[in-house]
């Protein structure tokens, strides 16, 4: 049921590329049920930025994941809440070009989001 599952969410990534803009990190941003979410990675460190409704920064509650695609190989990476809007986490490697990640996460006022990016 897991992989049918990440199988589904995997077909969807490549529309989910085509709606991803540049965000006021310098990351990639999507839009997941009226929340920006801007994913910036630099290294082995992901970080997520949570926006509200208002596009102002918003944060997350803990057990915040991230599934990561590359090479044929899946990792799920937690994500810890960082002040003030952030979520982070450590890849096991850095982000190659065409690499797929999925963010799930809660945030403060309760909403729960999925936001999907392609570097």
């Amino acid at each position: 049921m897991k992989r049918l599952a990440l199988a589904v969410v995997i077909s969807t990534l490549p529309l989910a590329a085509l709606a991803q803009a540049k965000g006021p990190n310098g990351g990639i941003v999507t839009v997941s049920d009226g929340h920006d979410v801007e994913m910036v990675s630099n290294g082995t460190e992901l970080v997520i930025y949570l926006f509200d409704d208002d596009k102002k920064p918003t944060s997350g509650r803990s057990g915040a994941r991230a599934v990561v695609q590359e090479g044929g190989k899946t990792t799920t990476v937690q994500l810890t809440p960082a002040a003030p809007n952030r979520l982070v986490g450590t890849l096991p490697a850095p982000l190659g070009a065409g690499a797929r990640v999925v963010v799930s996460a809660t945030l403060s006022e309760g909403h729960k989001v999925q936001a999907r990016f392609t570097k």
